[in-house]
């Protein structure tokens, strides 16, 4: 029973990680990729329908740091060394198969969150440096 509670715990866990990752690309990513892209006006509306993204972006070092620290908790849970599956075949397949899928879920998170961090904090300076 207690492999079956970690494994909901683990698979939670790397849902609300991808959930707060994704919040990253939404807030940060998405407006500069959109104004780099000319679609300024798209950026205008969007901020207009969905105030809270100004918000996010005002707070997006908060909002990095906040799923940084899940993704690193994240990768603890899913990583760590005591981790083991049911003897049983049928509940061994399905906790081989929770970890996969966590896995999975994980780097798809770290993808969105790397390409959140390097669309807010890299490419904007970078672009200024080089006079694009």
């Amino acid at each position: 029973m207690k492999n079956n509670k970690q494994t909901l715990y683990s698979q939670g866990l790397s849902w609300f990680t991808l959930f707060s990752t994704s919040g990253t690309l939404i807030c940060c990513a998405l407006p500069i990729i959109l104004v780099t892209l000319g679609l300024g006006a798209t950026v205008a509306s969007l901020t207009s329908t969905l105030p809270f993204l100004i918000v996010l972006s005002k707070h997006k070092l908060w909002v990095f740091v906040f799923s940084g620290v899940m993704l690193t908790v994240s990768g603890w849970v899913i990583y760590r060394s005591n981790q083991s599956c049911p003897v049983d075949p049928q509940q061994a397949k399905i906790c081989i198969s929770a970890k996969i899928w966590n896995k999975r879920i994980y780097w798809l998170s770290v993808i969105i969150w790397s390409i959140g961090f390097i669309a807010a904090f890299v490419a904007l300076p970078v672009r200024m440096a080089l006079g694009i």
